[in-house]
């Protein structure tokens, strides 16, 4: 894969992101970007100028940030929920006893545990996602559940592995659908509040959808 230097945030970016979320009338919009660890705030501005732009022209839109770890950084993390995104999302990708094959420290897995942590104990709503079919054992998936469950991780996402390139891992086990229902089914016992586990999904399936559902169940109505 080519490596390079990226070019440095485009300061018409949040307005054209804005602008298409209202030209398409969206009620959700998920919003991401690359891992910018070349950026001394990790991209957190861009985030935030981002959602400020979209609330500016489509004040009804619902956001949620899904976003890298920032290396830890608080303030960078600081610097996304002051924007009062209606979910943090921050993945975990996979099992910590994988993170090595996935080609990420060991020690990430506990600094992305810390970031929702973080995020909750600022009272957002907080989500994460798993990747299984890399070699985990159920085990290994049941531990990834409560690790989130222990920092208050409110959504949950699991889904299957695809190799996408043949330089990357291949997939060790297919699970079938109704494992995938049995995973979802644990999850909610441990007490996320939401759940969607299945073959295809990926971190921002039916995010509105799990949104919605949340807020429904705090008792406020929710068009998304």
């Amino acid at each position: 894969m080519a490596k390079g230097t990226p070019l440095p945030p485009d300061p018409g970016e949040p307005d054209r992101v804005a602008v298409a979320v209202a030209s398409l009338g969206l009620a959700y919009a998920v919003i991401t970007s690359v891992t910018r660890d070349d950026l001394p705030d990790g991209g957190a501005a861009a985030f935030a100028a981002v959602l400020e732009a979209i609330r500016a022209k489509s004040p009804g839109t619902r956001i949620e940030a899904l976003i890298p770890d920032f290396g830890g950084d608080a303030a960078a993390l600081g610097t996304v929920l002051d924007a009062v995104p209606e979910v943090l999302n921050h993945n975990l990708e996979t099992t910590e006893s994988l993170y090595p094959a996935i080609r990420r420290p060991r020690e990430n897995y506990r600094r992305s545990l810390g970031v929702l942590a973080a995020a909750k104990k600022r009272g957002a709503l907080t989500k994460s996602g798993l990747m299984i079919g890399l070699g985990e054992s159920e085990a290994d998936i049941f531990k990834t559940f409560a690790d989130l469950r222990a920092v208050g991780c409110d959504l949950l996402t699991v889904g299957q592995y695809l190799q996408p390139t043949a330089a990357h891992r291949p997939v060790a086990r297919y699970y079938r659908p109704e494992e995938f229902e049995a995973f979802a089914a644990a999850a909610r016992r441990l007490g996320f509040r939401e759940v969607v586990s299945g073959p295809l999904v990926r971190s921002s399936f039916e995010a509105g959808r799990l949104y919605g559902a949340t807020r429904e169940k705090d008792g406020v109505p929710c068009a998304t």
